[in-house]
């Protein structure tokens, strides 16, 4: 499986409150659409399959709320693509690909979120590498 293209549809941010005591910051993904993708473009012997997410991150209790959709393609051999297709009419992911999308999308939608979180001075809603001085024995 390879990630073809990935591309947001909306970005929307918006910061409702300076309060930051007792916060708790919320993210969750949903996948709204998964289709199959006819192209001359891509000619592969594999199949290209869309799906398209939202990505959400809300800093409880109403101080801040980060928004994203978008699309992702990947290509998958057929046996897998057809698998998918047939489980997502009842809108179910196989596992491994689930897998694969969900850190697609939140590899993509971190890097962006924690730019707005910079520019909105919000906290972080990942923790970075930080150094901490070594412990005297």
């Amino acid at each position: 499986m390879r990630l073809i293209s990935f591309n947001f549809t909306k970005i929307d941010v918006e910061r409702f409150s300076d309060n930051l005591k007792d916060l708790k910051i919320n993210t969750g993904i949903d996948i709204s659409d998964i289709k199959e993708v006819k192209s001359d473009f891509f000619k592969s012997k594999e199949d290209l399959i869309a799906v398209s997410f939202i990505y959400t991150i809300n800093y409880e209790k109403n101080v801040a709320k980060l928004f994203f959709k978008g699309n992702l393609v990947v290509s998958l051999e057929q046996k897998d693509a057809k698998e998918v297709l047939k489980q997502w009419k009842d809108k179910k992911i196989p596992d491994n690909f689930k897998l694969v999308i969900f850190n697609a999308i939140l590899k993509k939608s971190s890097l962006k979120a924690i730019q707005f979180e910079e520019e909105f001075n919000l906290p972080l809603h990942i923790p970075l590498p930080s150094i901490k001085p070594q412990e005297k024995k």
